[in-house]
């Protein structure tokens, strides 16, 4: 089992800034990508941003420039600074995990694993 708590999500006026943070936890062998991603009503879901355990980034194109991603490998954290924040960035967050996971007879298996989705609020 692996569970992905999230947490800081909220209100804010536009121009303002919130932190998200999601911690992993549970059966977990190895991290291969940690990761934001955003759904929005009657929208599809969205990356916003992620990074690989190479420290690899890759950024929604509006996300570039004000929000930061950071991960704490010992600690299996991501944060998603988000500053600047518009009307349009309100939506419900998701924390994802693309990881490794030791299965019994078939070894090494990889899966992803999504969080419950924080909201943010960005009001004009």
């Amino acid at each position: 089992q692996v569970q992905l708590v999230e947490s800081g999500g909220g209100e804010v006026q536009a121009g303002g800034s919130l932190r998200l943070s999601c911690a992993a936890s549970g059966n977990i062998f190895r991290i291969n990508e940690m990761g934001w991603y955003r759904q929005a009503p009657g929208k599809q879901r969205e990356l916003v941003a992620t990074e690989t355990s190479g420290g690899r980034t890759n950024y929604l194109d509006s996300a570039k420039g004000r929000f930061t991603i950071s991960r704490d490998n010992s600690k299996n954290t991501v944060d998603l600074q988000m500053n600047s924040l518009k009307p349009d960035d309100a939506a419900v967050y998701y924390c994802h995990l693309a990881l490794t996971v030791l299965s019994g007879s078939i070894g090494e298996r990889d899966i992803d694993r999504w969080g419950k989705g924080t909201q943010v609020t960005v009001s004009s």
